[in-house]
Parts: C-alpha cells; sequence; structure tokens
C-alpha cells in the first residue's frame, strides 16, 4: 500500500446505521464504511438474512466515525439498547422517519 492510499484508508469515514421496515416497525442496526452503497445493497435485497427476510431497507438513523472501532462498538452498543431507546434516538435525529438514503 502507497503512502497516499494508507492516509485515504485512515481518514475514511464509517458509519453505524438503522434501517427499517416502516414507522415504528422492525429495525437493524449495522456498521460499514460506504453507507450510500450498503443502504442500496438492502433495498436490492442483495443481502442474504434478517434484513432480506423482514424487508428493512429504509435507512432511518446514522452516526458517522472516523474510526472502524469506534463505530464497530457504537453498533454492538446500539444493538443491546431497549427498543424505546432506539425509537427516541430515532426520533431526535429523523422525527419524520424520512428514508434518509435519499439525503446522502
Amino acid at each position: 500500500m502507497t503512502g497516499s492510499s494508507q492516509q485515504l484508508t485512515a481518514t475514511m469515514p464509517y458509519y453505524t446505521y438503522i434501517i427499517t421496515n416502516k414507522r415504528n416497525g422492525t429495525f437493524y442496526a449495522g456498521v460499514t464504511n460506504d453507507l450510500s452503497r450498503r443502504i442500496f445493497e438492502h433495498k436490492e435485497k442483495m443481502v442474504e438474512g434478517f434484513t432480506k427476510k423482514y424487508d428493512l431497507k429504509i435507512l432511518v438513523y446514522y452516526e458517522i466515525y472516523d474510526d472502524v472501532r469506534s463505530a464497530i462498538e457504537r453498533e454492538k452498543l446500539i444493538k443491546k439498547w431497549r427498543r424505546k431507546i432506539k425509537l427516541e434516538a430515532i426520533e431526535r435525529m429523523n422525527p419524520e422517519w424520512k428514508d434518509l438514503y435519499f439525503e446522502l
């Protein structure tokens, strides 16, 4: 890897996100280094498993991190949150429950 590639990797943003199938629906928390690509994959049902089974494709919440370890730690924490805490976080960031994918 060249020095410039290492610099790009070091400053790459990482995202922790929550997607759902509808307002107050089923939630999935994930982490990625390319939020637009990852949500597109969910929307197109390219991701096997839980998100495809429950048709989770509406981006309702996300956070940005400079460090992948921080993003992964936050994802793990979000997955442990009670439903009420997830709802409150979504309501603070996105009270209209818009699909934030279209604002990226």
